[in-house]
């Protein structure tokens, strides 16, 4: 979910069945910024949400303990961190490794560093492209590239 659509753990982890089910966007309200923001589900995560939603309540969280209860963000970024584990991955992971990674994959497809700062409503686009990585990346090439 998060590495498809860009949202903060905050904002997918208060979503709930009916926010998603049967639905070809997400409308919300952003925890951190107070915006509304709407946007399509794409063609991957569709069927995803269709599989994950099937004989669900639509008052229920969208992702739940074990117990039924909404999970929370510590619980997700254990669950995130053994992921990427299992996945070989050693590289610090977060709970925001996954809106970066959308926001990077993103930048990378379309070069559109304004429409990235859009939807993450970043306030220039500086800090989208620091908050991506791309900064960095550009700082080791330029390294590589340079020989005396």
């Amino acid at each position: 979910m998060g590495t498809n659509c860009g949202l903060r753990i905050s904002d997918i982890l208060a979503l709930n069945v009916k926010d998603v089910k049967n639905k070809n966007y997400i409308e919300l309200i952003e925890k951190k910024t107070g915006k509304y923001k709407k946007f399509p589900l794409n063609a991957k995560l569709k069927p995803i949400l269709k599989e994950f939603t099937k004989n669900r309540k639509e008052n229920e969280p969208l992702f739940t303990t074990k117990y039924n209860n909404r999970l929370e963000r510590f619980a997700a970024y254990q669950i995130i961190k053994d992921a990427c584990r299992q996945a070989g991955l050693e590289e610090h992971v977060g709970t925001h490794t996954m809106r970066k990674t959308f926001g990077y994959h993103y930048y990378q497809k379309y070069k559109d560093v304004v429409m990235l700062q859009k939807i993450f409503n970043h306030s220039n686009p500086q800090i989208t492209l620091r908050y991506i990585g791309i900064e960095q990346d550009k700082i080791y090439e330029s390294y590589i590239d340079f020989v005396l």
